[in-house]
């Protein structure tokens, strides 16, 4: 928007009607809201945007653009109201009138349940009434919201989840999520794709209607190619897995046929939705689906995604896996339509992400970082700089997740438990889970210079054959303390045998690694390690 407020303001009269486009459905929704008439609204709207041509020129800081259009729609509303004009007509009959937003159409068609929910919302307050609508009824995301509200996102987010628990003191719960289900789910015929089966389970209490898939795999861990379910690569994916986790490799293969087998009959549901969060275990499974839905042909069904990193009242928050059945039943209808532009932006990042050059992500982040963080991907970049983060490190060859075991270890975390604990909290954007971590442990352990020691185990091997495995004492051997301290590289200690997406290091060569200062990835020659 920053581009064409720009060119307006040059007088590019091209640029002012795009810009008009934009902000017009926003306006009319604000101005509706103070006017309570629909030919009013758009008069106050048309006055405005009159005005603001006319004093574009004067506007110094082009991003302050959306507040200060704001203030002139509010102006030109007032003037109105002082003119008493009366005609005035329901909402629920103007929706043709605000006509250009996605969805209008289908909400006009299910006119019952609209008259309910716009009955119940023109009942709230104005700072719960208008984000509603313009979040529900007419489509907007929540960054463009909160720039013409002028609200951080994080009070927007509040301010929806208020007045959707208002909604649902006004009204059963049955009707509100029937509502809801119209407004944005478009049928019963529905498929939605979770990352775990513990959402998945809950999802399936009537949460939502449709079918529920649960997505079983873990991008965040073994080789990523672009194309994994190519045999070879399924087939070498299945082996590591089952080497370094644990899963068998049997099971593994079956589980992403029939997995496969379910999303390939994708375009006998009028929509998927895709529920997922901000860690790298989901942005990785998430990049993957856009991946392959980008090489699909849609026809008639619609994409829609739920994306969240933070809920209220979860103070650290890291999965929906955390919420109650109550708390996911507030979730359904606030998920946004991906178009072409997501899909081919998750398969960018899919495709770096298996690429076995780590710069190729590192470039891709910082190229697309505000399209990213301003989009519906806006979790993507924290959570691929954090898989980068992993690489073994220029200081001492430890990556993120070993750097932070030691020092937890060094600062009194004694027990598997307590590190797991305490490292997956702290390093929550990459969304581990035990087996993942206890992989992770256990290369500290192992080898003639660990840099860990387990009590009473020499090497860790199979934490489930072990008693007592999450109470055993964990300390830092010498050679851990040297690392910590840099003073030794971890690489020239332990051999590494670790997949980080397509990238595969081995042995004590470590061609990559990542150099913290300067947040990339760096070659790293042999004649530049440490002795």
């Amino acid at each position: 928007m920053l581009h064409w407020i720009e060119k307006a303001q040059k007088g590019d009269a091209e640029a002012f009607r795009e810009l008009s486009g934009h902000v017009r459905g926003m306006a009319y929704v604000v101005a509706y809201d103070m006017l309570g008439d629909v030919q009013l609204a758009e008069d106050a709207v048309q006055e405005a945007l009159l005005e603001a041509y006319m004093n574009l020129a004067s506007l110094q800081e082009p991003a302050a653009f959306p507040g200060w259009f704001k203030t002139i729609v509010v102006r030109q509303c007032h003037r109105l109201l002082r003119r008493k004009r009366q005609a005035l007509l329901p909402l629920e009959a103007a929706v043709h009138v605000a006509g250009s937003s996605p969805g209008v159409a289908e909400i006009a068609e299910h006119r019952e349940w609209t008259q309910v929910l716009h009955r119940s919302v023109s009942e709230l307050s104005t700072k719960l009434r208008v984000p509603l609508q313009l979040f529900y009824f007419y489509g907007y995301s929540l960054q463009e919201i909160s720039v013409y509200l002028d609200l951080s996102v994080a009070t927007l987010k509040k301010r929806l989840y208020d007045g959707r628990r208002k909604l649902k003191g006004a009204l059963p719960v049955a009707d509100l999520a029937a509502a809801f289900h119209l407004l944005h789910e478009g049928g019963q015929r529905m498929l939605h794709i979770v990352n775990g089966d513990t959402v998945g389970d809950k999802l399936k209490q009537g949460i939502v209607q449709g079918e529920v898939l649960v997505w079983r795999e873990i991008y965040s861990a073994g080789p990523i190619f672009i194309d994994p379910a190519a045999e070879q690569n399924q087939q070498l994916r299945a082996e590591v897995l089952q080497a370094t986790m644990g899963i068998p490799a049997a099971e593994y293969v079956a589980g992403c046929a029939e997995q496969e087998q379910r999303i390939s009959g994708f375009r006998k549901y009028d929509e998927v939705v895709l529920w997922f969060e901000h860690d790298l275990f989901d942005q990785s499974m998430l990049a993957y689906l856009l991946h392959w839905f980008n090489g699909q042909k849609l026809v008639n069904t619609k994409l829609s995604l739920l994306c969240i990193g933070e809920f209220p009242g979860i103070e650290l928050f890291h999965g929906l896996g955390q919420l109650t059945e109550a708390q996911l039943s507030t979730l359904p209808g606030t998920w946004r339509t991906i178009g072409r532009k997501e899909l081919q932006l998750g398969s960018l990042l899919w495709e770096a992400y298996a690429a076995s050059d780590p710069r190729k992500l590192a470039d891709l982040l910082a190229a697309k970082r505000e399209e990213l963080e301003g989009g519906a991907l806006a979790f993507a970049y924290d959570a691929f700089m954090a898989h980068l983060s992993r690489l073994p490190s220029v200081e001492n060859g430890l990556g993120i997740v070993e750097q932070t075991t030691l020092q937890a270890v060094a600062n009194g975390m004694d027990t598997p438990l307590k590190l797991f604990r305490q490292v997956t909290d702290e390093l929550h954007r990459l969304g581990m889970g035990d087996t993942e971590y206890w992989k992770i442990l256990r290369t500290l352990t192992a080898g003639t210079k660990p840099l860990l020691e387990l009590d009473g185990v020499a090497e860790l091997t199979d934490y489930r054959e072990l008693p007592e495995f999450l109470n055993r004492s964990v300390t830092l051997t010498a050679w851990g303390e040297q690392v910590l301290a840099g003073a030794a590289d971890r690489l020239q200690l332990q051999s590494i045998d670790e997949w980080y997406g397509g990238l595969h290091l081995e042995g004590h060569d470590a061609p990559w690694r990542w150099d913290r200062a300067a947040e990339r990835p760096v070659q790293y020659p042999p004649s530049a390690r440490m002795e």
